[in-house]
């Protein structure tokens, strides 16, 4: 069975994948499998470089095919950050509330309405070869004043969804795992991973 190592140990985005390619043949792997290979600094200025950059790490020390993706929340107010730092927006080492208090304090005073936002998720895979290929997605939304909900990770609890009149973190994972941006690029990973590498032709 075709062998893909996910290039995170970030247990939330482990289980996130997991379910979502859980009904392709493969075995999925990831960095937790791995522990001598050392974490990939991410100095890319893009979601596409950072996420080929931890693809192509993998992918060179282990051998097996390797997926990456780079996501982040990007805020029209703030002039699109936290973008491409959303993970340590708030420093090194701290806590998802960590993160999303930090921005709420810099969105004091603005209404809701002007607080526009949306998630974005780059996915790169890379073969053998060191051919690779990017899926993207976005979900777009706006920052609530306040967090919400018990689901989900990251900024889920301040991501408000009009279409649902939930967070995403009141939204039942499966109900997320079909919208949200990393969903959105993992389908089209799939299809990549069926048209490119299931079928032999890379």
């Amino acid at each position: 069975m075709t062998e893909i190592v996910l290039a995170t140990r970030n247990s939330d985005k482990i289980l996130e994948i997991t379910h979502i390619l859980q009904d392709l043949p493969v075995t999925l792997k990831s960095h937790i499998d791995y522990p001598e290979i050392y974490d990939v600094v991410e100095d890319g200025d893009t979601f596409e470089a950072n996420a080929l950059k931890k693809a192509t790490t993998f992918y060179r020390e282990t051998g097996l095919i390797a997926l990456a993706d780079d996501s982040g929340l990007e805020v029209d107010a703030l002039n699109g950050d936290p973008g491409i730092f959303s993970a340590r927006y708030a420093g090194e080492d701290v806590t998802y509330e960590d993160n999303y208090r930090k921005l709420l304090h810099e969105l004091e005073g603005i209404p809701l309405n002007d607080r526009k936002a949306r998630f974005v998720c780059t996915i790169a895979i890379v073969t053998k070869n060191d051919v690779y290929f990017f899926a993207s997605g976005t979900l777009e939304g706006l920052i609530t004043l306040e967090p919400k909900g018990e689901y989900g990770f990251g900024y889920d609890p301040v991501f408000y969804l009009p279409e649902y009149d939930k967070t995403v973190a009141e939204l039942a994972p499966d109900i997320k795992n079909k919208i949200s941006h990393r969903a959105q690029a993992l389908q089209k990973a799939k299809e990549i991973i069926i048209k490119n590498i299931l079928s032999g032709t890379t």
